[in-house]
């Protein structure tokens, strides 16, 4: 018996990446028939957010997230790896914060906390890209995302990416159908880290973007849009002796 045999198409719950919002996914087409939960990113602390990532629906789920979003569904599926009927992660790291990100991130806190949030969204726009070139069109809708997600939620985001932890462990033990895109342009979050997180989860299936950085969602639409079909398919085919059951 599969989940969607018991209870219908299952709820997708879509996490965006630092200083993403909603509209990071206005491109894609969701599959049909499934309600889509989209969860801002607004605490200071990586199991916060996957509690109200576990929150936003009961039961099980297919869990969508690109970036600082994947990084919050892997904390979820530690905490509660019978809800996450499915995975789609992409443009992100599973490793653990590196002393350089550490110092990174707290430069730019400083940079917001004196009044310079413009200069924080300038500084992190070319990683955002193919090869760190954005279009001015790209650039712009940037931008308008960025300044809209606003600075203290900027804020909660750098302090929460610094409780991250490594989700290497999390991930061999994972046993929900699971997908991975990477931007073979993307210069922040390499292709090699997405090799990492496929080879960790028992049975992924890694799509390497050959013109994509790092905003999957708006540089290749039509590729994550498939990729979401293909994993409510899968989820929908799994038999409930080879999925996780809830707690």
């Amino acid at each position: 018996m599969a989940y969607q045999d018991t209870a219908g198409p299952l709820p997708l719950v879509v996490v965006p990446g630092m200083l993403c919002d909603a509209s990071l996914w206005r491109d894609v087409e969701f599959p049909e028939g499934h309600d889509v939960h989209h969860i801002p990113l607004r605490r200071a602390d990586i199991g916060a957010l996957a509690e109200d990532v576990l929150a936003a629906v009961p039961g099980p789920f297919v869990l969508v997230g690109l970036s600082l979003g994947a990084i919050v569904g892997f904390e979820a599926l530690r905490r509660a790896p019978g809800r996450i009927a499915g995975l789609c992660v992409m443009a992100t790291n599973a490793g653990a914060p590196r002393p350089e990100q550490y110092a990174a991130w707290r430069a730019m806190d400083e940079l917001i906390a004196a009044g310079r949030f413009t200069d924080v969204v300038e500084r992190t726009l070319p990683d955002m890209f193919p090869d760190r070139s954005p279009t001015p069109e790209g650039a712009r809708r940037y931008r308008a995302m960025a300044h809209a997600v606003g600075a203290t939620a900027a804020r909660a985001q750098l302090a929460a990416q610094a409780t991250r932890a490594d989700a290497s462990g999390v991930l061999r033990s994972a046993r929900c159908p699971t997908v991975v895109l990477a931007g073979a342009r993307d210069t922040l979050c390499l292709p090699a880290f997405h090799q990492g997180i496929a080879d960790s989860v028992p049975g992924a299936d890694l799509t390497l973007l050959p013109e994509a950085g790092h905003l999957l969602p708006w540089q290749e639409p039509e590729a994550v849009t498939a990729a979401l079909r293909d994993l409510v398919a899968a989820v929908g085919t799994t038999p409930a002796s080879a999925a996780p059951t809830a707690p």
